[in-house]
């Protein structure tokens, strides 16, 4: 019977026992996980450097970032700004330029975030490759300060762009929910972002879910509903997933894990 055993310092961290290649792939992931937030010194990173693999706050003990499990082809994001970056930039691995040029972005010629468009709603759609379970979610939104507006201008006020508030997630849609659908429908879970959850270096607040609720997911929909204040319109830099990835789906066949909320 083969057997997989992981040392670290000399110490058995985990053995894998048998031709398990699900297990086996679990702990590479772990492991991967583990040596992207060590720092050179084979110490603890810190959350936010740029790079591949960005990421906005530290990863969750025993879990992994496991946003690579994206089907970035069937991404779908309603209420969006054509005037700012596509749905595919809140899965960049790169750091969002707004904390490379200090200023949000504001005057960059490519935007890498997303804004909404009529009002400050966004239903963004999220397929994933494999049946995963899902523990947090990191949301990125670094809209430009108030000290770079014009305080004298309510029209412009109105036009800058806020962070994310309420939040509510759906699980395991056969495709993007419709803003009416949204309010027939319960959410799985329903977050209320405050001021101080936004990490003051990385723009990053992170979402703790439900753990039990999110055990077999296929399928993410984030309907942002509302931003933190008065404005018009929201801001989102990145989105990453955090938890256990599964099994790949075959992503040519319509798979349904359980019933859909609602129906």
């Amino acid at each position: 019977m083969p057997t997989f055993i992981v040392f670290e310092k000399g110490r058995v961290v985990n053995t894998v026992q048998g031709a398990n290649p699900q297990k086996l792939n679990e702990v590479v992931r772990k492991l991967a996980s583990e040596a992207s937030k060590a720092g050179p010194d084979g110490g603890e990173g810190a959350s936010g450097e740029g790079g591949e693999g960005w990421l906005g706050a530290a990863v969750p003990k025993g879990y992994s970032d496991i946003t690579d499990q994206v089907n970035v082809k069937g991404l779908e994001l309603l209420n969006r700004d054509a005037g700012f970056g596509d749905v595919r930039v809140l899965f960049d691995t790169t750091k969002p330029s707004a904390l490379l040029n200090g200023k949000n972005g504001k005057g960059k010629a490519v935007t890498d975030w997303v804004e909404s468009d009529t009002d400050e709603q966004l239903m963004l759609y999220i397929p994933l490759q494999s049946t995963s379970k899902v523990h947090s979610l990191h949301i990125t939104s670094l809209p430009p300060s108030s000290s770079e507006g014009d305080d004298d201008d309510d029209d412009d006020d109105d036009e800058t762009p806020l962070r994310p508030q309420t939040i509510q997630l759906y699980t395991n849609r056969t495709h993007v929910l419709s803003f009416d659908d949204a309010e027939d429908i319960p959410a799985v879970q329903t977050v209320t972002l405050q001021a101080g959850d936004w990490d003051a270096k990385t723009g990053t607040a992170k979402v703790d879910l439900r753990f039990v609720k999110f055990q077999n997911v296929s399928s993410l929909v984030v309907f942002f509903v509302d931003g933190d204040g008065d404005g018009e319109k929201i801001r989102v830099d990145r989105v990453r997933i955090l938890g256990e990835a599964g099994e790949k789906r075959e992503m040519g066949k319509l798979q349904k894990i359980g019933d859909e909320q609602g129906e």
